[in-house]
């Protein structure tokens, strides 16, 4: 995978539950839970600005690149 997602930690550095950060950014338990797991295939840029505002953190915090891109994983 070449986007990393880094949600879980820094939830968990913030003491916030995934359920708390659903409720002040407007988005379902799903949706956080498909996001969170590295399973989303996109994700709206304003959804990650209030992820980042309420968590008290920049997108690379929660986004990060491995490295590898998908393509060169599937050859």
């Amino acid at each position: 995978m070449a986007i990393k997602i880094n949600l879980e930690k820094v939830l968990k550095e913030n003491n916030m539950t995934s359920k708390e950060l659903c409720k002040k950014i407007g988005i379902t338990e799903a949706n956080l839970s498909i996001l969170r797991s590295g399973k989303a295939k996109g994700v709206r840029f304003t959804t990650i600005n209030k992820i980042c505002y309420y968590l008290h953190c920049d997108v690379g915090d929660i986004l990060s690149f491995d490295g590898n891109l998908d393509e060169e994983e599937e050859a």
